[in-house]
């Protein structure tokens, strides 16, 4: 039974089907709701047609697919540049290496406490009082990657972080609140730091320029980001370019303090 070769299946296979579904299950999120989907779904298509030619052995087709395909992909290099630069950010620093995030998910494993240097709650009650002042503000935790490039952008401060002070940064009549404050290991290195802005067309339109701000930087790197919207007074939480979910002040607390252990 020849015909059914194929349906001989070594656990290389299996293992190799899994990772290539993998792969593109996190080359589908990275590009979900740009205009680059359309080019990945376009591409996916003709990589298929590309393969289903060889299989039927159409040589003439299949050779002038795979020319444009071996021809297209400094031209693919060069339209997914940004969607690419993403998914080495994801798989160096945030996703694959934080091996943490992984062990956190067996409850048998998971620490009684998580710490952190970062003074957390006096960052979020600064946001509550600014919330109820509708008060704009962006504050941008650092964690692994360098935030040099953005600093640079704004005025140097080394400040240890406390309520008072944040505040008083993004005071209305304050010099310093236009822009982004930087916190790394609970000082405030920068203020008015202006950050990268979001193209991503899947962000809600509720969302203003602090918030595209917020989603631009958290996608090239893997900083945290909140947000104070100075229309609503709401408080928004950014990580890995994506907008995250929260109930209380609480929780928004444990979940910035485990993404910071």
């Amino acid at each position: 039974m020849d015909f059914l070769d194929f349906l001989d299946f070594k656990i290389t296979d299996i293992l190799d089907i899994f990772l290539v579904a993998v792969l593109l299950y996190y080359i589908y999120k990275l590009v979900r709701g740009s205009v680059a989907i359309n080019i990945f779904i376009g591409i996916v298509i003709i990589w298929g047609f590309w393969k289903l030619t060889e299989l039927l052995r159409m040589e003439m087709i299949s050779s002038m697919l795979g020319g444009f395909m071996q021809v297209g992909l400094i031209a693919l290099i060069i339209v997914f540049q940004q969607e690419i630069r993403k998914f080495l950010l994801m798989v160096g620093s945030t996703n694959l290496a934080n091996k943490r995030n992984f062990i956190r998910r067996f409850r048998f494993l998971r620490p009684d406490g998580v710490k952190t240097n970062i003074d957390v709650d006096a960052i979020l009650d600064a946001c509550e009082v600014m919330g109820r002042t509708k008060t704009g503000a962006i504050i941008i935790i650092k964690r692994n990657n360098s935030l040099d490039f953005i600093k640079s952008s704004g005025d140097s401060m080394y400040a240890e972080v406390n309520k008072p002070l944040l505040r008083s940064i993004f005071f209305k009549n304050s010099p310093l609140h236009d822009g982004a404050v930087v916190i790394e290991d609970n000082y405030v290195v920068a203020t008015r730091v202006i950050l990268p802005v979001s193209n991503e067309r899947s962000i809600p339109l509720r969302f203003g320029l602090r918030h595209r701000a917020a989603v631009g930087i958290t996608e090239r790197t893997d900083a945290l980001a909140i947000v104070v919207s100075e229309e609503t007074g709401n408080i928004s939480y950014f990580k890995n370019g994506e907008f995250v979910m929260f109930s209380d002040y609480a929780e928004l607390s444990n979940l910035i303090k485990e993404d910071l252990s």
